[in-house]
C-alpha cells in the first residue's frame, strides 16, 4: 500500500489512446495498446511522477467495459511499478464502479481514481457514504479522489473531509476548484493524510499552501514545461513560477478546445500518438481546430525552451 507521502510531483492524466476507427459508432475495441505503452513508457522516462487513467480527458464515460479492461491491463504493463498508477473507475452507476474495481484489484495497479456517481447531484453525506463504502470494500486499493464539480455536478465540501480522512486508503485527490482560503482550510484537515494535486496553472501559490504537486493533461504533448515549473516550486522561486505559468497561457498560444475537444491539441502534437477523439465528438469547426493546432504549436515551443533547462538541472544534480 502507498501513503500520502508517496504522492507528489506531476500527475499525468492519461488519454485513452484511440485507434483510427474510434470515430465509428460501431467500433467495439478502440484502445491503441501499442501507442499507449509507448507513450506511457516515454513519459515516465522523461520524469512524470504519477499516472491516472480514465478521467474526463481519459474518456471514462466513453469506453465499453472490455475496452476499460484492455486499457487497465495495458497501463499496468507499461508502468511496471515505476510510478504510482491509478486506474480511473468513475461512473454514474456505483455498481459499475464495483464491477470496475473488482477487475482493477487483480491487475497490479496501485489504486483507483474515483469520482462520485455523477448523473444526479449527491447529498454530501451520500458522498461520504460512497467513499467509505468503497474504501471498506477494497482495503488493498489506494484511492485518489477525483474532484470535478463541473462534470460530476457536485463540489466536495471541505466540511466532509474530517470523515474522508478516517479511511487510510484514501490517500490523494485531484483537485482544482477551491479558493485559496478554502484550500488552506482543507490542508488543516488533510495534511499528511491526503495529498492534493492542483491544476498546473495553480501550482503558484497552492504549492506553498501545501499542494503535493499538480495534475496535467497537456504533459502528453511533452512534460518539460510542467517539470520545470515543479522544480521552481520546490525551490520556492516565485518569480520563475509566475514566468512559466505565464508561458503556459501566453498570448497567441491557442486555447484548448472546449469539452471533449480538449484532447484535440494533443492529436496535433508530436510527443505521443493519442489518436482521434471518440464518437460522438467528431465534428469540430475550423476555428476550433485552428485553436487546437495553435495550442500544439505553442507547446512544441515550450518543450524546446524548457527541456534543456530541465536536463541542465538534472545534470547539475547528478554531478
Amino acid at each position: 500500500m502507498l501513503s500520502a507521502s508517496d504522492l507528489k510531483g506531476v500527475l499525468g492524466m492519461m488519454p485513452a489512446f484511440a485507434t483510427p476507427d474510434a470515430t465509428d459508432i460501431r467500433s467495439t475495441q478502440t484502445i491503441a495498446v501499442d501507442n499507449l505503452k509507448e507513450g506511457v513508457d516515454k513519459i515516465i522516462k522523461d520524469g512524470v511522477n504519477n499516472i491516472a487513467t480514465t478521467g474526463t480527458y481519459g474518456e471514462c464515460y466513453n469506453l465499453l467495459f472490455d475496452e476499460f479492461k484492455t486499457l487497465a491491463v495495458a497501463a499496468v504493463d507499461a508502468v511496471k511499478k515505476r510510478v504510482p498508477l491509478f486506474i480511473g473507475v468513475t461512473s454514474p452507476n456505483p455498481r459499475e464502479v464495483i464491477q470496475k474495481m473488482n477487475f482493477v484489484k487483480d491487475t497490479g495497479a496501485d489504486g483507483v481514481l474515483l469520482g462520485v456517481p455523477y448523473y444526479e447531484t449527491l447529498h454530501p453525506q451520500d458522498a461520504v457514504k460512497f467513499y467509505h463504502d468503497i474504501a471498506d470494500l477494497f482495503p488493498t486499493l489506494n484511492i485518489l479522489i477525483y474532484h470535478n464539480p463541473d462534470n460530476h455536478k457536485f463540489s466536495i465540501p471541505v466540511a466532509i473531509f474530517p470523515e474522508l480522512v478516517k479511511k487510510p486508503n484514501i490517500i490523494g485527490m485531484k483537485d482544482s476548484h477551491r479558493t485559496t482560503q478554502a484550500f488552506m482550510n482543507l490542508q488543516k484537515i488533510v495534511k499528511g493524510k491526503i495529498s492534493v494535486f492542483v491544476n498546473q496553472t495553480q501550482i503558484y501559490p497552492y504549492y506553498e499552501l501545501g499542494a503535493a504537486g499538480c495534475w496535467s493533461t497537456e504533459v502528453w504533448m511533452g512534460p518539460w514545461p510542467i517539470l520545470y515549473l515543479l522544480e521552481q516550486a520546490r525551490k520556492g522561486d516565485v518569480q520563475k513560477m509566475i514566468e512559466v505559468i505565464g508561458d503556459l497561457g501566453g498570448i497567441g498560444s491557442g486555447k484548448p478546445v472546449p469539452g471533449a475537444g480538449n484532447k484535440r491539441p494533443q492529436e496535433f502534437g508530436d510527443y505521443c500518438k493519442v489518436g482521434p477523439t471518440r464518437v460522438p465528438f467528431v465534428t469540430f469547426p475550423e476555428t476550433e481546430l485552428a485553436k487546437a493546432k495553435a495550442r500544439a504549436a505553442h507547446w512544441k515551443e515550450l518543450n524546446a525552451k524548457y527541456r534543456p533547462l530541465v536536463e541542465a538541472l538534472r545534470s547539475k544534480s547528478a554531478a
